[in-house]
């Protein structure tokens, strides 16, 4: 299991060798969210992220420790950012090693979702009307129990991606 918080960007592949406890491992999955270009129906120029050093690690840690309790998993790393970031760029990774593919996706899933709501991590998007803090996720809240529903957002977003 590991955990870093940093301002620097990483490298899926190079974060994800050589996990000391990942041999054995026929299932490697992984999460990576980035900082999107719209949001409630406006454009997101950056997103600030701030969050509290010490704290942040230690609820990083035992997100994943009750990851590690509740599925079959052999290993684990989470990996978020912060300070100014811009659209498209990397915000978290999560990456979760198990014997077999659905402990993997479960836990995987387990942590992204657990992380969005206990990490103390704050996020602010900065768009073209000023800038404001991201709220709760209600959908984010309830996705390890009944999986992840946000207000729908695609006709928007595929009309703004033409």
């Amino acid at each position: 299991m590991q955990v870093k918080v940093q301002a620097e960007d990483f490298d899926v592949s190079a974060e994800c060798a050589g996990m000391p406890e990942s041999r054995g491992a026929g299932a490697l999955v992984t999460f990576v969210g980035t900082v999107r270009d719209y949001s409630d129906a406006s454009d997101i120029l950056a997103m600030e992220i701030e969050h509290y050093p010490g704290m942040t690690e230690k609820e990083l840690e035992r997100v994943s420790r009750d990851a590690a309790q509740k599925y079959d998993i052999l290993d684990s790393l989470i990996v978020h950012r912060y300070g100014a970031l811009q659209p498209e760029e990397n915000i978290v990774l999560v990456a979760v090693w198990s014997r077999h593919r659905a402990a993997a996706f479960d836990a995987c899933r387990f942590l992204i979702d657990v992380l969005k709501t206990s990490a103390p991590f704050w996020k602010k998007e900065i768009t073209p009307q000023g800038s404001r803090w991201v709220t709760d996720c209600p959908g984010c809240r309830a996705g390890s129990r009944d999986g992840h529903r946000h207000a729908p957002h695609a006709t928007r977003h595929l009309l703004h991606s033409r």
